[in-house]
């Protein structure tokens, strides 16, 4: 054979080995390459042949190395036309690789690499990117599909992956740019080779490993809210900024949202940063001006030295920026991970009777400057749900408290965790509620909502140890598992009863409203009942003046002539004192009345969730309609709440002057009336016209004179339409 054939023939027997392709082969066997030999480390030469049986790999395995470079004009997915992408690669179903999130960019540039050993080449591999976005379900932003099978080994191949919507195959997403390696896995020729080059190999990849587990061991957790910006420089023309803030603490990075046209930025974002081991303590912060078509303008800068704050505890921070004028303030938290600190329950502050007397002592009625502490044992979890494509998670446990924020270590692969962590919170409101959400932890993206807990804190028992169903977000109804804690509160009373009428302590993180049907429909409901009560109320009331029941009549009349003829004003509030007293003692209803209550919007949820199933089958028009129907009660509702008030404004300002003279008229009859004759015997005559109505002219037709009047005003639309 020749050169050419030789080479043909090697292509067709080592194609699954051989690199280059076009070397000639050796001589001795036409089985066996020079390229073969090469790359197995053997040298050029020929002379030790191997025979042909074994010369191509034992096994199917291939090595597929992915290095995701960059994406080219992505898909909109954020209202501030920008989106914050990430990639996800799947492999026969289950998701082999997740990239890291690139904020506000539809041209991220990655530059990550992966790399993975594939049974056969039959399975193409499925690239899909999404849309981050925080506490939201992420949004898709298009996939492709890479087929193996294609492509031609052991070189590394540039490929553009165009993202395609299956539902809207038409719609421009942009594109992927990889550089993909596939070559076959070691032969076990390899395994033969001089041993001192398999052992250097071995060490180099044990060193790797450490390395690389070292680099994921962090010994705590940076919890940072940013709040607001206060006082910043002006950069735009308009003597305004469009400000935002980097956040840099070693490798890992964080960019907030711009917030348009002002120097007092509120940006109240939440997010969490891992502090490494080989990671410096110092948090870097930048601050700069977003200027559209142009480099974005400096603003300032400030470093926050991490290891000068105590741990468990948040702080409240108000950073001056360097080199400029201005403010950042923060919500910053350290909490230790298990690496360094395992909490010992045996050893709690308030399981000491030595510590607990002198804690009851500090918060003691003598003592009046703070209300009090909740000690909370988060002991384990109860049949989480499954959030990994491996059937477990790796979840982990965030406590707030106002804006007291601290988190437990991650308990890896499993869903019965147990965490054995106490935390000591401040009170500052005993009317607070204490939330528990339980995370699972997903790298470089944000974790998965696995449940939630709220607990009021007067609503807690002392040294009980319970289970509380975790629920979904909403807080409408249940999810997978339980959480079982054991919670302490000591406060002290009469600080508690002052704080009671002070402003409650504004919570910083709070999500944006939302429209949503389901909201709205609640809302309007529970309008709706409390007019309804309302209105019963008032249709029994008016029964007694209509003589619907004469002993019922006659029995209203008695009493309420007896109650206005001796009425005095201290017996208002003793009305609702013996209220109070009566359903604290004699109401067995009360607990019956919580649960129908829960009932009730159980029974709600499942008609919206009947009714959503339903308008899913019927169509988007059902579903239009629907909301109409909610929007237009609540709009005739504030129409007739704004015209009254526009009315009554408009009789102050002599809109209609026949109208404003009839009101003082009526005003200086009313004040004569008020000076000459004491008010109980105004209120006797008036009880009497009502209940002697009837009876006199059985036929009249009831009347408000007083809303009568104010129909007859017109509103600011009608001014403006007139």
């Amino acid at each position: 054979l020749n050169d050419a054939e030789m080479t043909e023939c090697c292509k067709y027997i080592c194609s699954s080995c051989c690199r280059c392709q076009s070397s000639a082969c050796c001589k001795a066997t036409f089985l066996m390459c020079i390229c073969c030999l090469c790359s197995l480390g053997m040298g050029a030469s020929c002379s030790s042949a191997v025979p042909p049986e074994r010369a191509a790999p034992s096994s199917g395995m291939y090595k597929l190395e992915i290095e995701l470079k960059r994406g080219h004009n992505l898909a909109v997915r954020d209202r501030g036309g920008t989106s914050d992408p990430y990639v996800k690669f799947k492999l026969g179903g289950k998701e082999v690789f997740r990239s890291k999130t690139i904020h506000k960019n539809l041209n991220p540039v990655w530059e990550e690499k992966t790399t993975l050993t594939l049974d056969s080449l039959s399975e193409p591999l499925y690239a899909k990117v999404f849309d981050y976005d925080f506490g939201l379900q992420d949004d898709f932003m298009g996939s492709a599909f890479l087929y193996l099978e294609s492509l031609e080994q052991q070189r590394t191949i540039p490929v553009t992956l165009v993202l395609k919507d299956p539902q809207s195959p038409d719609e421009d997403l942009g594109s992927l740019e990889l550089a993909v390696t596939l070559t076959p896995k070691d032969s076990p020729i390899e395994e033969r080779r001089d041993s001192t080059v398999c052992d250097h190999i071995f060490t180099q990849s044990i060193r790797l490993s450490e390395l690389h587990r070292k680099s994921q061991l962090w010994r705590g957790i940076v919890s940072i809210a940013l709040i607001e910006g206060r006082n910043l420089i002006p950069m735009d023309d308009n003597g305004l900024s469009d400000p935002y803030v980097k956040f840099r603490l070693g490798p890992q990075k964080y960019k907030s949202k711009t917030v348009p046209k002002t120097l007092s930025p509120q940006w109240r974002e939440q997010f969490d940063l891992h502090l490494y081991e080989e990671t410096g303590g110092v948090l870097e912060i930048t601050v700069w001006d977003r200027d559209t078509g142009r480099r974005d303008d400096f603003i300032g800068r400030c470093q926050l030295d991490l290891s000068t704050l105590s741990k468990e505890q948040t702080h409240h921070l108000e950073l001056p920026l360097e080199e400029s004028r201005g403010f950042v303030v923060l919500l910053v938290t350290l909490t230790a991970s298990a690496a360094v600190s395992i909490a010992d329950l045996s050893v709690t502050p308030l399981d000491d009777p030595q510590e607990r007397r002198e804690i009851l002592k500090r918060y003691s009625l003598s003592n009046l400057k703070d209300v009090g502490i909740v000690q909370v044992k988060v002991m384990r979890a109860e049949g989480l749900m499954a959030a990994d494509v491996n059937g477990k998670s790796d979840p982990f446990c965030v406590l707030e408290l106002n804006n007291d924020r601290l988190q437990t270590h991650t308990v890896y692969k499993n869903l019965n965790p147990e965490w054995n962590k106490v935390f000591t919170f401040n009170v500052k409101d005993i009317h607070s509620v204490l939330e528990v959400t339980v995370f699972d932890e997903d790298r470089d993206r944000s974790a998965d909502f696995l449940g939630k807990a709220v607990i009021p804190l007067l609503n807690i028992r002392n040294g009980e140890q319970k289970g509380y169903v975790l629920k979904n977000k909403e807080l409408t109804g249940p999810t997978k598992g339980a959480i079982y804690l054991e919670i302490d509160v000591i406060y002290n009373t009469v600080k508690a009863a002052l704080r009671t009428v002070v402003p409650a302590e504004q919570k910083y993180m709070e999500e944006e409203p939302k429209v949503s049907k389901q909201l709205l429909q609640q809302n309007f409901n529970r309008v709706k009942r409390c007019i309804m009560v309302l209105i019963s109320y008032g249709t029994y009331i008016n029964s007694c003046f209509e003589w619907e029941s004469a002993q019922r009549s006659i029995i209203s009349f008695v009493l309420f002539v007896v109650v206005v003829w001796n009425f005095e004003l201290y017996m208002l509030p003793l009305g609702l004192l013996l209220l109070l007293v009566w359903n604290y003692f004699f109401s067995s209803s009360r607990d019956m009345t919580d649960m129908s209550m829960e009932a009730m919007f159980e029974w709600e949820d499942e008609d919206e969730d009947k009714e959503d199933k339903d308008s899913e089958h019927k169509g988007f028009m059902n579903k239009l309609y629907a909301i109409q129907d909610v929007f237009i009660s609540v709009q005739s509702a504030l129409d007739d709440v704004a015209s009254y008030g526009e009315r009554m404004k408009n009789t102050v300002n002599w809109t209609v002057p026949f109208l404003s003279w009839l009101a003082i008229t009526a005003l200086c009859f009313a004040t004569f009336l008020l000076y000459l004759i004491p008010l109980r015997y105004l209120v006797l005559a008036w009880g009497v016209n009502k209940f002697t109505k009837k009876l006199r002219n059985p036929y009249a037709i009831d009347n408000n004179e007083l809303l009568d009047f104010l129909s007859r005003v017109p509103s600011d639309v009608q001014v403006v339409s007139n």
